[in-house]
């Protein structure tokens, strides 16, 4: 009986890391939508296995494109891909609450509180940032946090 439990945890483990492949393979294609030269970085937001929201860095609505400036800077007002997806949801009548957030760039500390702080429960990322605080801090708040094994 054991080894039939084992089993059956085995292949929803890989059910769900076919879905995280997937979705993650949405998010980088929704990153090349960014107008940034420096890092294009997309997101997907999962619930109940929907995608309920998505985002790519950018400036806000409004703004010129330009994500840098002359000096290849990082504009201060660019808004990074979380952020987006996470604005998209509180302008909607959807729920983050429970949700799963796919992006390509693992968060930075201010996109880490934006996530806590909107109920998402799991955050799968591709590629790690420099800066390990935004995952040391959603994981000290109880969000699972993954990285995804390159293919």
């Amino acid at each position: 009986m054991n080894t039939e439990n084992t089993s059956e945890r085995e292949k929803e483990r890989e059910k769900q890391l076919k879905f995280d492949r997937t979705y993650m393979r949405m998010a980088q294609v929704w990153a090349e939508l960014s107008h940034c030269n420096r890092r294009k970085v997309g997101a997907l937001i999962v619930k109940d296995r929907k995608i309920i929201s998505d985002g790519y860095n950018g400036t806000p609505t409004g703004f010129p494109n330009e994500c840098e400036d002359q000096d290849n800077h990082t504009n201060w007002y660019v808004l990074h891909a979380e952020a987006n997806a996470i604005l998209k949801i509180a302008a909607s009548t959807q729920s983050c609450d429970g949700a799963t957030l796919y992006v390509t760039m693992s968060p930075c500390r201010e996109c880490s509180k934006l996530i806590h702080q909107s109920g998402i429960k799991r955050v799968v990322y591709l590629h790690g940032y420099s800066d390990t605080s935004g995952l040391d801090f959603l994981k000290t708040a109880g969000v699972q946090v993954e990285q995804l094994p390159e293919e």
